[in-house]
């Protein structure tokens, strides 16, 4: 249970750049409705520089939990490994049995049409504008900014989770009230922490077959975020804040169209297969994130960088937005591996090579993050 509330909590990290990027373009209509599920090129759900050929089944046996061997070669093997993690199924051609194009079809539906169901679409916080507007002042002193975040008594008690979680927790020492959160973790931390606290009623992960898959992900999305924004800083000269945020909102719109699809097999007590449902997250995540996005009227350039990442509307050139959340998707799949154990340290850097991110910062990057992983491990 704890690890579904802190799968819910990383997820809801989503929205807190959105008012310092609000006004840097003008929004544009939803994209392009995605090509029918039939059309679609099996994928693994895998936020990688390149996508696999081919998808798991959940009817395919369970993938062990093997030591560490050879390093992937590229994207497709990394996603591959990633994939048996996430639905415990390796990779397999998708069922075809009728259900499982009826559950795509009303997906597809779901996810494509003029309007999202509430349960798809997450209203922007209404908290948010002045948490936003008292982070990004200067003059708003620390004290001031505990005192708001105490107006509201479940924001206070998910932030002070969060700050004591093994990711976000800088030493041994519990932190028991918003003050000392606020001092320990200083501005840039406490913004982070309060994106996720504000969202946590957004998500709630599906119970039912796949049960791993809510936790991964969310493991999977912190860690995208962690490298986009490092990535954008350091690589990119972008807003390391907003990268931070196209990785979160690409992970609420990977668990939206994971959601989608199981609602779908339950609706039609069908089992769910795990290809199937491989298949609509890579065709939809994107696109949904983008439309999330486009609705809380978040930028151009966050609109611009989240359909980079669609199968649909990708194009050889990324901006620099695009390329900080393509590296960090990525770089998260290879840390997913390796904090499970199924990759060495060698591997690692080994698989971050092979997906052509080669050079002293993106190894650098790379290492921030194996230094992340490895304190967690204490």
């Amino acid at each position: 249970m704890a690890k579904v509330i802190l799968f819910g909590l990383a997820l809801l990290a989503l929205p807190l750049a959105w008012l310092a990027l609000l006004r840097s373009g003008r929004r544009r209509a939803p994209p392009p409705r995605p090509r029918a599920f039939a059309q679609a090129v099996p994928v693994a759900v895998v936020p990688a520089a390149a996508a696999p050929v081919a998808a798991a089944s959940a009817a395919a046996p369970a993938a062990p939990v093997e030591p560490p061997g050879a390093p992937p070669q590229g994207p497709a093997e990394v996603a591959a490994r990633f994939h048996a993690l996430a639905f415990g199924a390796a990779l397999a051609a998708p069922a075809t049995a009728p259900v499982h194009r009826e559950v795509a079809a009303a997906v597809d539906v779901l996810l494509t049409g003029p309007v999202l169901k509430p349960e798809y679409a997450p209203r922007r916080p209404l908290l948010l504008p002045k948490l936003v507007q008292a982070v990004n002042d200067e003059s708003v002193s620390r004290r001031e900014l505990a005192v708001l975040i105490a107006q509201d008594p479940a924001l206070a008690g998910n932030l002070l989770r969060l700050a004591n979680s093994a990711f976000y927790r800088l030493n041994a020492q519990p932190v028991e009230s918003i003050d000392r959160a606020v001092a320990l973790l200083g501005t840039a931390g406490i913004r982070t922490l309060l994106a996720a606290a504000l969202v946590q009623p957004v998500f709630r992960a599906p119970a039912g077959l796949f049960q791993r898959f809510p936790d991964v992900t969310w493991e999977h999305t912190q860690y995208a975020a962690t490298v986009a924004e490092a990535h954008a800083a350091i690589v990119a000269d972008e807003d390391p804040f907003a990268a931070q945020l196209l990785a979160l909102m690409y992970g609420l719109g990977t668990i939206l169209a994971f959601r989608a699809s199981m609602d779908e097999y339950a609706r039609r007590a069908a089992a769910a297969d795990a290809a199937t449902v491989s298949v609509l997250i890579e065709q939809h995540a994107a696109t949904v994130a983008r439309r999330i996005a486009h609705d809380w009227e978040l930028s151009e350039r966050i609109l611009t960088a989240l359909e980079e990442q669609s199968p649909y509307l990708r194009s050889g050139t990324l901006s620099g937005l695009g390329e900080s959340l393509r590296f960090g998707r990525y770089c998260a799949s290879i840390g997913v591996l390796r904090h499970a154990h199924l990759l060495d340290e060698e591997g690692a850097l080994a698989a971050v090579r092979a997906g052509g991110f080669r050079g002293p910062a993106p190894e650098r990057i790379w290492a921030r993050l194996a230094a992340q992983l490895a304190r967690e491990e204490k």
